[in-house]
């Protein structure tokens, strides 16, 4: 096949690459391949069967049109100070400019119009002067939520747009390789899951796009053929749950509150991200049967609790530069002592030495929303370093949230974001190969849906 545009890739970053361009007037022809299904056919069975059914060839909730963020909690963030460092690469007024730019188009799509985190200004401020006193960092940024099933329905209209535009969106294809000819991409082989129907892909321009998922894949090819990059960042922590009673104030006025401190001894940076206001904690499952948990937030079904992820940060250095493998093991560990399962354990049976028992999880104030999560002891898989970190940033959060520190607080594992290789391009997504050029999370530039649909905008700008 031949084209003008291959982007490989349908997430935020690969979606919003060609709206723009359609919306520029291209007359470029524009291949997407996504190894995923068409969002119609996305579809957890989990809520009927209880349990994760562990889909093959791939999760639907890490893989297809729209890609993981969207089937998580739908929440965009207004504000270039949040959603990864692609403000340094192109400029804070820009990154600023594009996300007012893009939002506007999520609401032509039927995004809710209201915006959580603006209405309470005096009641931000005693938000934030707790923060200071507890030696932590308040982020308040201006949330769009769209919710995990709203998302479905704003995502649906844009691939139609996309196919009623003349984009070809090849679904049920991965990425295999890249073609090229010296330090000159071609185009891309792709291929059904199992190897069959491997076909080239010939185009001017080639955009990677293939999401925090893809990052691992990502590494492996910029290893291969000498790509410019650099290991960068990749969080450890846990996806907490508590009543939504202990985080009422912060949900009203804040919506998500995104907290950053450095706590001691080690001095690494720990956030919370994806704050979830009566949500519900989920599996996620990754190549090689990694499980791992996140978080939903729905418009209309609530639950009891309010759950967030805690993260610490770790970099790398000499002699190791594999910090995606890293976080594996770290998955892979977790995930032989739940036999499969996610993790639960409870605060106060950590700060004791004690894993929780399903028993005393049944008689809790607190009870679990994902349900096929095991109780266990998830110290024997975390890192002490990364466990010293989450347990000393719990505690200073508690005094911006009383009661966020009580003993019955869930503390779910393994909760791993990989997006830690970071390719190095200039202000216009070229990198060091002719015609490559790489969006979104698994880049290493962003983080969450917003700031990976403004790296597409502009990327569409420029190849229109």
């Amino acid at each position: 096949m031949t084209t003008d545009i291959v982007i490989v890739g349908a997430g935020p970053a690969g979606i919003f690459t060609a709206l723009e361009m359609i919306r520029k007037g291209t007359k470029k022809h524009i291949v997407i391949v996504e190894k995923g299904q068409p969002i119609e056919k996305r579809a957890c069975p989990k809520s009927k069967t209880g349990r994760c059914m562990n889909c093959k060839p791939y999760c639907h909730i890490t893989t297809g049109f729209s890609g993981a963020g969207a089937f998580s909690d739908g929440k965009l963030s207004l504000s270039c100070e949040v959603g990864g460092d692609l403000p340094q690469l192109i400029g804070e007024d820009l990154a600023q400019q594009t996300i007012d730019y893009t939002d506007k188009i999520y609401l032509e799509f039927g995004a809710d119009t209201h915006v959580e985190g603006v209405s309470d200004a005096e009641a931000v401020r005693g938000i934030r002067k707790r923060a200071i006193q507890a030696g932590l960092k308040l982020v308040d940024c201006p949330i769009r939520h769209m919710g995990t099933e709203k998302a479905h329905d704003i995502y649906a209209g844009i691939e139609q747009s996309l196919l009623n535009s003349g984009v070809d969106i090849l679904f049920g294809f991965e990425c295999v390789n890249l073609l090229l000819e010296g330090a000159v991409c071609k185009g891309v082989t792709v291929a059904r899951p199992d190897g069959r129907d491997e076909m080239a892909i010939e185009a001017a321009h080639t955009v990677i796009a293939t999401g925090r998922r893809g990052a691992d894949w990502l590494e492996k090819i910029c290893a291969e053929h000498n790509i410019a990059h650099q290991p960068g960042t990749v969080d450890i922590g846990v996806r907490v749950e508590v009543r939504n009673e202990i985080m009422e104030q912060v949900n009203e006025v804040l919506y998500e509150s995104k907290l950053i401190g450095y706590p001691n001894p080690f001095r690494n940076k720990v956030r919370t991200f994806c704050q979830n206001p009566g949500g519900f904690v989920s599996q996620e499952n990754y190549d090689d049967d990694l499980a791992v948990v996140n978080g939903h937030s729905y418009k209309e079904i609530k639950s009891d609790n309010t759950n967030l992820a805690i993260l610490c940060s770790h970099n790398f250095n000499h002699p190791f530069n594999q910090p995606i493998a890293y976080a594996q093991k770290i998955g892979e560990l977790t995930n032989m002592l739940g036999a499969g399962h996610i993790l639960v354990q409870r605060y106060g049976d950590i700060l004791d030495g004690k894993r929780t028992w399903q028993k005393e999880l049944s008689q809790s104030n607190v009870r679990p929303t994902l349900p096929d999560a095991v109780a266990g002891d998830i110290t024997a898989a975390m890192p002490y370093r990364a466990m010293v970190n989450i347990i000393n940033f719990i505690q200073a959060v508690d005094q911006v949230v009383p009661g966020f520190a009580s003993p019955e607080t869930l503390l779910y594992s393994p909760e791993l974001k990989f997006y830690s290789n970071r390719v190095r391009m200039d202000e216009k997504f070229d990198t060091s190969v002719q015609g490559l050029h790489c969006l979104g999370d698994s880049s290493g530039w962003t983080r969450g849906l917003m700031m990976a649909s403004i790296m597409g905008v502009l990327m569409g700008r420029i190849l229109a």
